[in-house]
C-alpha cells in the first residue's frame, strides 16, 4: 500500500510555515474552514437577494456570525481535547527518544486513539526491555555482561551502609580453552559455554552477582564475606563443580577452570575496574601454577605481570635481532660414560636484561605463538650444528630437540622437519624429537598419526617429562615413541623420597617391558647416578655431567668422548 497517496492534504498544509510544526493547527484550520465557508456563502447569498432591508440583513448576519463563531470555538475546543491522545502519544515517543523515560499512557480505551496509546505504551515497554537485554546481557549464556556486572557492583560498593562490607570478586577461566576449541566445532563450543553458565547459576545463590565477561571468562561477586576460609571454600566448590563432565550433544566433555580472586580493601575503596584487573592478574598467576588452581591477588603479582608485559614486548623481533641462542646439554650413556646425544636448549641473550630464563620467556612465546618460528629456528640450528660436528670427525651422536604444543599443532610439521633435514644434510636417524604427554592428549588420534609420520622418516621420538602427565599405559602403547624421559622432579628426590624412588623404578621397569630406552633428567649427584645405573637406566642428563653450554664448549667434550671411544675399541 502506498501511504503517500493518502497524505495529499497533510502534505499541502505542511508547506505553510505557521502550520508546519503543529498537527493541532492543521486540524483547527480545516475545522474552521469547514464550518465557516458554507455559512459565509449562505449569508452572502442572503444579503445579495435584496429580499430584506439593510438593517434586517445586517441584524441577521451579525446574529448568525456570532452564533457561528461561538459554535466554532466550542468545536475547536472539543477537537483540541479529542486530539490529546495523538498529542500525548507523540510527546511520549519524543520523550523516550530523548530521556529513555517510559510513558504512562492510558490503556483502557477501545477506539482507534485508545488503541494507538495502548499499543505505543506496550511497544515502548517491550522495546525498552529488548534494549536493556541487548545492552546488559550476553546473548550466548543469558548472563549479565561486563557492563551490567560493573554497574551492579558499583551500586553495591557505593552505598554508605556497605562501607564495612567485604566483597570478593572471582574471575574464572576454562583451562586451555583455545586448544580445546580447536577440537570442537563452533556450535559445540557455544553449547559448552552455556552449560558452564547454567551450572554456575545453579550452584551459586541469587545473592551473588554472576556475569559472563568474554571468551571463556566468567565473573562472580559475593557480598558479606566473613572470613578468608569462606572464600577458599567457595573457590574449591567452584573448581569441583566445574570439573564434573558436561554432557553436550551426547558427548561428555571434561574441563577444568582456574580462578583469580581479589578482596576489596575496606580502607581503600577500589573501583570495580581495579577489582576486575586485580582478579585477572590473580587468574594469570593461577594458570601459571597448572590446571584447576585458584590464586588470591597481591600487589607483588602486579609487578610480575608488568615484568611479563615487558618481556612480551621485547620478545617481539628478538629472533630477527639475533638475540636467540641454542645451548647444548650432553646425554651420557650411564654404563660406558660416553656422550651419546645432545639436547638443544633455547636461550635468550637480551642486550640489557642479560640471559633471560627460559622459564620466563618460553611460556610467553607459547601463548602468543612466537614459539613456532623460534622452534623451527632452533631445530634448523641444532641440526646444522650436529652435521658440522659430524663433518669435523667427531663420533656420531643424535641431537634431541623439544617440540612445543604450538609446533606440534602445525598442519605441515612433518614436511617442515623433513625440509630442515634435507637443507642441513643431517640424517633422520641422528635427530630425536621430544614431545610431552600433555599436548599429545589434546587430540590422541591426530597425535598418533603425526608421530607415525615422523617415525616413518626415521626420526627417534622421546616422551619428555614422563610421570608428570597422564601416564596411562593404554595411551603409551598407542604412541610410537622410542624413549621415555623420567622427569627431574623424581630423580632429584630419588634418594630421599620413597615415593619418587618407587615412581622412578616403575618407569624404568615399564620402559624395559615395552622395549623402550630410558633417560633420567636432572642427575646432580654421584648417589643419584649410582642408583639409576643399578636400576638399569640407559642414559642420564643433568648438572652432574654438564650444564647447558654454547656449541664451542661442547666441541672439546665430543673430542674427548671420541678419543675414549677409540681407546675402548682398540
Amino acid at each position: 500500500m502506498n501511504f503517500n497517496q493518502n497524505l495529499h492534504l497533510y502534505s499541502f498544509l505542511a508547506n505553510f510555515r505557521w502550520l508546519k510544526k503543529s498537527y493541532t493547527a492543521k486540524i483547527m484550520l480545516v475545522a474552521f474552514l469547514g464550518t465557516h465557508v458554507p455559512l459565509l456563502t449562505l449569508l452572502l447569498s442572503f444579503v445579495i437577494s435584496n429580499s430584506y432591508s439593510f438593517e434586517m440583513a445586517a441584524r441577521v448576519m451579525s446574529i448568525a456570525l456570532l452564533a457561528t463563531l461561538a459554535g466554532t470555538a466550542a468545536t475547536l475546543y472539543a477537537l483540541n481535547h479529542l486530539l490529546k491522545p495523538v498529542i500525548l502519544t507523540s510527546g511520549a515517543l519524543q520523550n523516550y527518544l530523548n530521556t529513555k523515560t517510559l510513558p504512562k499512557l492510558p490503556t483502557e480505551f477501545a477506539d482507534e486513539a485508545g488503541t494507538l496509546m495502548a499499543d505505543t505504551s506496550q511497544t515502548l515497554h517491550k522495546l525498552d526491555e529488548l534494549i536493556h537485554q541487548i545492552t546488559n546481557y550476553d546473548d550466548l549464556t543469558g548472563l549479565p555482561n561486563r557492563d551490567l556486572f560493573r554497574d551492579r557492583l558499583h551500586q553495591i560498593l557505593s552505598q554508605p551502609e556497605n562501607n564495612q562490607r567485604l566483597v570478593a570478586v572471582f574471575v574464572l577461566s576454562i583451562d586451555d580453552f583455545t586448544g580445546m576449541s580447536h577440537g570442537l566445532d563452533h556450535q559445540t563450543t557455544n553449547l559448552l559455554l552455556r552449560a558452564v553458565a547454567k551450572r554456575l547459576l545453579t550452584s551459586t545463590p541469587q545473592t551473588d552477582t554472576l556475569a559472563y565477561l568474554k571468551g571463556d571468562e566468567f565473573a562472580l561477586a559475593r557480598m558479606d564475606i566473613h572470613s578468608l576460609e569462606s572464600v577458599i571454600k567457595l573457590s574449591q566448590m567452584l573448581l569441583s563443580t566445574l570439573s564434573k563432565p558436561f554432557s553436550v550433544e551426547r558427548n561428555l566433555i571434561h574441563i577444568t577452570v582456574s580462578i583469580g580472586i581479589t578482596l576489596n580493601n575496606l580502607t581503600d575503596h577500589n573501583s570495580v575496574d581495579q577489582l576486575l584487573q586485580q582478579a585477572h592478574i590473580a587468574l594469570y598467576q593461577a594458570k601459571q601454577q597448572g590446571r584447576s588452581q585458584y590464586q588470591f591477588y597481591s600487589p607483588e603479582m602486579n609487578v610480575q605481570l608488568q615484568e611479563r608485559l615487558t618481556l612480551e614486548k621485547e620478545l617481539h623481533g628478538a629472533l630477527e635481532r639475533g638475540e636467540m641462542l641454542v645451548y647444548y646439554q650432553p646425554l651420557i650413556d650411564l654404563h660406558s660414560g660416553q656422550v651419546i646425544a645432545m639436547e638443544a636448549l633455547l636461550r635468550w641473550q637480551h642486550p640489557t636484561l642479560g640471559l633471560v630464563s627460559p622459564v620466563k620467556f618460553i611460556p610467553i612465546a607459547e601463548a602468543n605463538g612466537a614459539i613456532v618460528p623460534i622452534g623451527e629456528w632452533v631445530l634448523h640450528t641444532a641440526c646444522a650444528q650436529t652435521r658440522a660436528w659430524q663433518l669435523a670427525g667427531f663420533a656420531p651422536i643424535r641431537i634431541s630437540v623439544n617440540l612445543s604444543a604450538r609446533q606440534f599443532e602445525q598442519p605441515y610439521l612433518v614436511e617442515i622437519v623433513n625440509q630442515i633435514l634435507e637443507e642441513t644434510g643431517l640424517q633422520a636417524s641422528s635427530l630425536e624429537l621430544e614431545v610431552t604427554e600433555s599436548f599429545l592428549m589434546a587430540d590422541i588420534d591426530r597425535s598418533v598419526k603425526t608421530l607415525k609420520q615422523l617415525r616413518e622418516l626415521g626420526i627417534c621420538l622421546a616422551l619428555d617429562d614422563f610421570g608428570t602427565g597422564y601416564s596411562s599405559l593404554n595411551y603409551l602403547k598407542r604412541f610410537p615413541v622410542n624413549m621415555l624421559k623420567i622427569d627431574k622432579s623424581f630423580v632429584q628426590d630419588v634418594m630421599s623420597n620413597p615415593d619418587s624412588a618407587a615412581v622412578t623404578n616403575a618407569i624404568i621397569a615399564l620402559a624395559k617391558s615395552l622395549r623402550l630406552k630410558i633417560t633420567a633428567e636432572g642427575v646432580e649427584t654421584q648417589e643419584q647416578l649410582e642408583y639409576l645405573k643399578m636400576r638399569g637406566c640407559d642414559e642420564g642428563q643433568g648438572f652432574y655431567f654438564s650444564r647447558p653450554v654454547p656449541a664451542d664448549i661442547i666441541a672439546p667434550m665430543l673430542e674427548k668422548s671420541s678419543q675414549q671411544m677409540e681407546i675402548t675399541t682398540t
